[in-house]
């Protein structure tokens, strides 16, 4: 098939290689303009255009898509299909309807749950049991198009954004080939969208979504600083120093045996406070229980084991994270 890509991040990067791996036909690839990136604000690429100049490929950069020129261009590539992984820009009705076979979109969730810009981390988030990945097809709604194919993926125990991100990736690109062949074929059944979500929508994480409430379940904050990791990462302060919690494990609720001895106390009214650190960790209480922080960054440090933390830093129990 004569396909153009449109993406963006290293999530989509997987599917263009596995298409041009397949032997379509790429006549173009789409994707947003480069950016200033870094301390030192130098230009950067996006990874798909990387990965597409890698393979030879013909790159496009348009500001929007919805320019008329722009949509000319793409008359011009005559498409049969157009294959869009976390592009980042709306795709008007113009495009959507250029195509013989349309405009089909990889999302990285078990649609209809999980519409929105950031699936992967708020399954995480939430405590999903499994995630997985949707081929669909484009409408002018948000995630909202008929859904063509799927695949389950697990969640693990310990899963964090960053590694389900690479699990997803990596079905999404293989089910995406397998559902073009369907598409020429004429095998694919569409399935309709119920209108209404089965969760909440999964908008944009921010920077500011990762800072930790202790006085929220441990269960929820050790969940938070999973799908946090790799970004924008679960942090805290201490001292007035923003520390970045990377790994944690819930140690005991309320109604258990370490604060059964402790009637009367409300667990919100000590949130944050360092219980002991140890070379199992630093224990710190939240709003139902212990949670033990196992790896951490301090501000302006690498990221490291708690017990090589302790070995030059004294933690005073009693502390506060805020």
């Amino acid at each position: 098939m004569r396909v153009v890509f449109m993406g963006t991040p290293d999530f989509a990067v997987g599917t263009l290689e596995a298409i041009a791996a397949a032997g379509h036909e790429i006549p173009g690839v789409v994707t947003q303009p480069d950016k200033q990136k870094g301390r030192g604000k130098q230009i950067q690429p996006t990874p798909v255009k990387e990965a597409a100049l890698r393979l030879g490929l013909p790159v496009y950069q348009p500001a929007k898509v919805r320019d008329p020129e722009f949509i000319k261009v793409l008359e011009e590539l005559q498409p049969e299909v157009i294959v869009v992984a976390a592009f980042g820009q709306i795709i008007p009705q113009a495009i959507l309807d250029l195509p013989k076979y349309g405009c089909v979109n990889v999302h990285a969730s078990l649609l209809p749950a999980y519409r929105g810009a950031a699936p992967i981390q708020w399954a995480v988030i939430n405590g999903e049991e499994e995630s997985g990945v949707t081929i669909m097809q484009m409408d002018a709604g948000l995630d909202t198009g008929d859904m063509l194919t799927k695949v389950v993926v697990p969640l693990e125990r310990e899963e964090t954004g960053g590694s389900l991100f690479e699990k997803l990736s990596q079905a999404g690109a293989k089910l995406l080939v397998e559902t073009l062949e369907k598409l020429e074929a004429g095998t694919v059944v569409p399935e309709k969208q119920p209108e209404e979500s089965t969760t909440e929508y999964a908008r944009m994480i921010k920077k500011e979504d990762g800072k930790i409430d202790w006085s929220r379940n441990a269960a929820e904050i050790e969940r938070l600083i999973r799908g946090m990791n790799p970004w924008p990462s679960a942090y805290t302060k201490l001292n007035g120093k923003t520390v970045k919690i990377w790994k944690a494990r819930v140690m005991a609720l309320i109604g258990g045996d370490l604060f059964a001895a402790l009637p009367g106390q409300d667990p919100k009214k000590h949130a944050g406070e360092i219980w002991a650190a140890d070379e199992s960790g630093i224990h710190v209480r939240t709003g139902d229980g212990i949670m033990v922080i196992e790896e951490l960054q301090m501000e302006g440090k690498k990221r490291m084991a708690v017990q090589d933390f302790l070995r030059g830093h004294k933690i005073e129990a009693g502390s506060r994270f805020e």
